[in-house]
């Protein structure tokens, strides 16, 4: 998890997400098209994205393709977030009971 965190922490490699998530499976040359980045600079943040495992690689001829991995994410969502999205559900629910329980 400790990669995946040091890959999200970088604005570049957010963007390299974003840009992947708007439309998958997308070469080296069409992801700089969309950002303001050099090809060697968003190969170094593609290398750290793979390692993250965050994006996966494939092969299609003599194109690179690159796509979304989004598990991981997935999975900092599960570890980190959904038990605190829990208590503000809890909290609306509380609320919504009493505000019923006003009205009759």
């Amino acid at each position: 998890m400790d990669l995946v965190f040091k890959a999200l922490a970088d604005r570049s490699r957010r963007l390299l997400l974003d840009q992947l998530y708007t439309k998958n499976g997308q070469t080296l040359g069409e992801l700089c098209d969309h950002l303001d980045m050099a090809r060697q600079s968003a190969t170094k943040h593609l290398m750290l994205l793979e390692e993250a495992n965050l994006i996966k690689v494939e092969w299609q001829g003599r194109h690179k393709l690159h796509y979304l991995n989004a598990a991981p994410i997935g999975d900092i969502y599960d570890r980190w977030i959904r038990k605190y999205d829990r208590h503000r559900m809890e909290a609306l629910s509380e609320l919504k009971a009493r505000l019923e329980n006003n009205d009759g």
